[in-house]
């Protein structure tokens, strides 16, 4: 496959249209490697069914809900929760992608693909947040009503690069998310069951990941200005939950998702594999795109170490109280 186009060198000749043609081989390539590594999991293996049992309601033996029941640590129970509503605007997300992308061809059997796959991470999480009562259910439920009830827009639905850069780095960033929280939940179920999801967001930022790589190679310029776009202004899908804020600060001390997580384990690996900030060729927009993301970088490099400093001082405190 050619993916120069000479006719379309400039920055100009490119629409969203032409960009989906042109990598619709990529796309069809990408998906089949996909769907050769790829394994099937069942979420309900994964739900420890044994530990259910009814709640007050319908049933008469129904036991309600009590915070000594769940065996997650505070700061699991905060990512467990939001990690879940991001997942339950998965309608939203579909109908983003598939107006974006398409629902035909290649890039229509990846949307749908990648929909049913995402759907098995918000069933999993939630059967196994009732079955091991790690979380008050009713809140659970009210949350999921009042953050699915506002809608969800991607800030990227402007522009099909836009949001070919975004879900290379958001993927990741759940990925990374989902593996924290398990990490620090304090259940080997809960563990277990986030270390699987992770492996599907793994293999999805792969793909993007692939994609925006074909990308900055067919049209370097765009592709470059959508990069930087896209980190200096991201945020995470879940924004618009109830209480966000608060529940990002706590994760953030908690160090499930913070700065220093975002810019290391996130950020730095694909603009890395990319060759990003090396990509040489690049016209004036993309050129000062570059330079731009660099400097972005830079910055929120010195921004995380503050943090980082804050964080350590912080657990300083936390040790000698324990200790007086």
């Amino acid at each position: 496959m050619t993916l120069t186009s000479p006719h379309l060198g400039s920055s100009a000749g490119w629409t969203d249209a032409r960009l989906l043609y042109a990598l619709e081989e990529v796309v069809e390539t990408e998906l089949n490697r996909h769907l050769k590594v790829v394994k099937d999991w069942m979420p309900h293996e994964y739900v420890p069914w044994s530990d259910g049992r009814n709640f007050p309601g319908f049933f008469e033996d129904g036991e309600a809900w009590d915070p000594s029941q769940s065996k997650v640590t505070e700061i699991g129970k905060t990512a467990l929760v939001v990690n879940l509503l991001t997942e339950d605007n998965l309608p939203s997300y579909h109908h983003e992608i598939a107006s974006l992308f398409g629902r035909d061809g290649a890039w229509g059997t990846w949307v749908h693909r990648w929909t049913a796959e995402e759907g098995r991470h918000g069933i999993v999480m939630r059967d196994y947040l009732l079955a091991s009562r790690a979380v008050d259910p009713d809140k659970l439920e009210q949350f999921r009503m009042s953050h699915m009830s506002e809608g969800f827009e991607s800030d990227n639905r402007h522009s099909m690069l836009h949001s070919v850069a975004y879900v290379a780095f958001q993927e990741l960033a759940t990925r990374i998310s989902h593996r924290n929280t398990g990490h620090q939940s304090g259940d080997p179920v809960c563990d277990r069951m986030l270390a699987r999801i992770a492996l599907d967001e793994n293999l999805h930022m792969v793909f993007y990941r692939n994609l925006l790589k074909a990308a900055l190679e067919i049209a370097p310029d765009l592709a470059m200005q959508a990069v930087r776009d896209v980190v200096v202004n991201f945020r995470m899908p879940g924004h618009g939950i109830p209480g966000f804020e608060r529940a990002a600060a706590q994760m953030a001390i908690g160090e499930i998702y913070n700065m220093r997580i975002h810019h290391d384990d996130v950020l730095e690996p694909v603009l890395r594999h990319l060759k990003v900030l090396d990509i040489t060729g690049l016209g004036p927009d993309g050129l000062r795109a570059q330079e731009e993301l660099g400097l972005f970088m830079n910055g929120l490099d010195a921004e995380a170490s503050k943090f980082d400093a804050k964080l350590a001082a912080r657990k300083a405190r936390m040790a000698a109280r324990a200790a007086g």
